[in-house]
């Protein structure tokens, strides 16, 4: 074919940064989905010039698309048809489109980025300027080659022989800025030839991506991979993006091991600015390894003591960050159910050792307050260490557990639907003949509930049987509290952490502080609701006043008797919910008392403000800290830390490893067109388990492979 009879129409994406060309491209049609969609953004770019089918195809730039030459029968309708297509383009993506029609081609480029470079422009110091030249080095797809570069100049050139590209910047005399002296600002080359380039250092991904991580710290490499190739075109691998986004956390929070330094200075500031606050460290062995952090701010303390109901949840979360640990907390409850932590802690590892100090502390915490607070309960996992700490440190408190655990092994264990929902029956019974009846149905359904009871006393679990107060909590709420942080703060240096819990109480006090301020009634909207569902139902009983403080109350099931003075109920509602019950209603309605003035004083609107009527103060910057603990330096847990780079980190997002395996697309030696498989080594259980296969890479682009690859419409 001799393409001197057909007409040409030549598309010059010179200046224009490939990046947002092969987004913008890949919403035409036939898109085909993929990491390596160069080559069909091409093919549907000609499909759409050439009216749907093109004759011969000449790829100058090769995957990275410099320039593009199509060859047709008729030059008039494929300069229509480009023209026309380039309109709604030029409309829907706000592109400008310089028609060139004398030399017969058409010029794209974005209004909104702007790569040039003029003799006489100024950059603040040489830095920037390397950093401005790479960025439109990259912009363009063209490497940089650096001919000089030191305190007074910087000398870089096209890295493509005989190409004149070439820029010489110097320090301006007596500033300290830097402009360009001379400038050859002309390309001959055809650029970078593929997705990756040179340029795209780790640095320029840390800077790429400083901004969402900034926002985002669970920005994962895997989406910057993906939004780099999307905005930049640009290919980077797995270690650039992992290794970028940590660069860009240290330059944003500072390092791990500068966050454990500062531990000392930090649990300094909390104390000095929150008066009263409990915040100290505790480090081990000759290296000065860090062991411990505990912070319990006194607004917490504060409120706990004079204002909440006397129960605490304990739980803990695994931290997973370049140093592992564990997140320990105590929380209380609110009026209105809300969660109130009361005292947060680090410890390298979970241990038997670390609950009893954590317990050890939180008693200090509480002192001699705990006497005169009425009886406490605490709840937590059925875990020996916990457990232990427990007797050891709060003997006098009733110790309930979570009943996810159990409830789970109930239900693991029968499988069956009517057992377990029997099962939950019994749970909440308030009393042992109500007990006791629901499990004789479990008996008559399966006598191998008998077993299973032995294994996990009821006193473990019911209600009826529980010596304190649960106040309805049969489940840990702090769990999801303390996971939902160390999702949010494993990629933060241990300080950073702890600033983004404080911040968030610091929030909550204030957000709760004002919404108190709000409400006129007696009781929280929380514990309103459940006394006027109290109310309702009182009116079904027939009340007998035995005398002025004792009442029996008739219904057709039961008869309860009501003591308004002791507030109790035969039914036990009252004592273990703290809220009047129907039967305590229709008592003290029968004789003209108010029965929101005989919930406990834990659900007052007064003691939902006393509880956030302290404030958690700011903690000054880091910059600001005065060193007066500069001999006590608490480095990092270099015993148990994760690795430092990432292949060795798989559960945290860094790359596993992978060998890789070149294999011809036929499956035999001597092909001239290659796919990459690479086989993941998990661990020795999961080997050889997952193979994956991806598309052709070509690094080059034969003329050949374009045509019989792009010419399939």
């Amino acid at each position: 074919m001799d393409s001197s009879t057909f007409g040409s129409l030549k598309l010059n994406f010179e200046g224009y940064p490939q990046g947002n060309t092969v987004k913008a491209l890949a919403w035409m049609p036939h898109d085909r989905k993929g990491p390596w969609r160069n080559d069909c953004c091409v093919h549907t770019l000609l499909e759409v010039l050439c009216g749907g089918y093109m004759l011969e195809v000449h790829p100058f730039g090769g995957i990275c698309m410099q320039s593009i030459e199509v060859t047709r029968r008729s030059f008039e309708s494929a300069k229509a048809s480009a023209a026309a297509w380039f309109g709604r383009f030029m409309a829907d993506h706000a592109l400008v489109v310089s028609d060139a029609s004398l030399d017969h081609s058409l010029v794209v480029s974005d209004a909104s980025v702007d790569h040039s470079l003029v003799i006489g422009q100024e950059f603040p110091d040489v830095e920037t300027c390397r950093r401005t030249l790479k960025d439109i080095a990259i912009a363009l797809h063209f490497d940089l080659r650096i001919v000089k570069s030191d305190r007074s100049r910087f000398i870089a050139k096209c890295s493509k022989e005989g190409c004149p590209w070439r820029v010489h910047v110097a320090k301006c005399p007596g500033v300290p800025t830097f402009s360009i002296r001379t400038l050859h600002g002309v390309h001959t080359c055809e650029g970078v030839r593929n997705c990756h380039h040179q340029q795209a250092s780790i640095g320029w991904v840390a800077r790429s991506v400083e901004q969402r991580v900034r926002d985002n710290p669970q920005y994962k490499p895997k989406e910057i991979l993906q939004d780099i190739r999307d905005q930049h075109g640009v290919a980077v691998s797995y270690m650039q993006a992992w290794r970028g986004k940590e660069r860009s956390m240290a330059a944003l929070h500072g390092t791990f091991e500068e966050g454990y330094r500062l531990l000392p200075g930090y649990c300094e500031q909390i104390r000095k600015t929150n008066p009263g606050s409990i915040a100290s460290v505790f480090a081990t062995g000759q290296e000065n390894c860090f062991q411990r952090l505990f912070i319990s701010f006194r607004a917490s303390i504060y409120g706990f003591i004079n204002a909440c109901r006397p129960l605490l949840e304990l739980d803990k979360a695994h931290l997973k960050g370049k140093y592992l640990g564990t997140l320990l907390c105590a929380a209380a409850v609110d009026a209105d159910d809300a969660l109130f932590p009361l005292a947060i802690a680090i410890v390298d590892t979970e241990s038997d050792e670390n609950w009893m100090w954590f317990m050890s502390e939180l008693r200090k915490l509480l002192g001699v307050n705990t006497d005169n607070m009425p009886r406490l309960t605490i709840l937590s996992e059925r875990q020996s260490g916990i457990v232990e700490a427990v007797e050891t440190h709060f003997p006098s408190a009733s110790h309930g557990f979570c009943l996810r655990f159990i409830s789970e092994n109930f239900r693991d264990t029968f499988k069956n639907t009517k057992l377990v929902n029997i099962f939950w029956n019994a749970v909440y019974a308030l009393t042992a003949v109500e007990f006791e009846s629901k499990i004789t149905e479990m008996i008559e359904i399966s006598q191998d509930v008998i077993p299973w009871f032995k294994g996990f006393p009821p006193q473990l679990w019911a209600v009826a049987y529980f010596d304190g107060v649960r106040y309805g909590h049969f489940s840990l709420g702090v769990t999801e509290l303390l996971y939902k942080w160390a999702l949010e703060c494993h990629e933060l240096p241990i300080v950073q952490m702890m600033e983004h819990i404080r911040l968030q109480l610091t929030s909550w006090f204030d957000e709760r502080r004002n919404m108190g301020m709000r409400w006129t009634s007696i009781l929280v909207p929380s514990a309103e609701k459940r006394i006027l569902e109290a109310i309702a139902d009182a009116h079904c009983y027939q009340v007998l006043r035995a005398n002025e403080i004792e009442f029996e109350i008739v219904s057709t099931e039961r008869t309860n008797i009501v003591d308004i003075r002791s507030r109790v109920c035969s039914c036990r509602r009252w004592q273990l919910y703290g809220l009047p019950c129907a039967h305590a209603a229709a008592a003290l309605i029968s004789c003209g008392q108010n029965a929101h003035l005989f919930a406990e004083p834990c659900f007052t609107v007064a003691s939902y403000r006393d509880t956030y009527s302290q404030m958690i103060n700011p903690v000054p910057d880091k910059r600001h800290w005065r060193s007066q603990v500069r001999e006590q330096k608490v480095e990092g847990q270099k015993l148990i830390s994760q690795s430092a780079h990432p292949r060795l980190v798989d559960h945290l997002g860094g790359p596993k490893r992978r060998s890789y395996v070149w294999r011809t697309l036929s499956g035999q030696k001597g092909s001239s067109m290659w796919s990459l498989s690479y086989v993941r080594a998990f661990s020795k259980e999961m080997h050889n388990a997952n193979v994956k296969v991806v598309k052709s890479v070509f690094s080059f682009y034969p003329s050949a492979i374009a045509i019989d690859s792009m010419v399939c419409l």
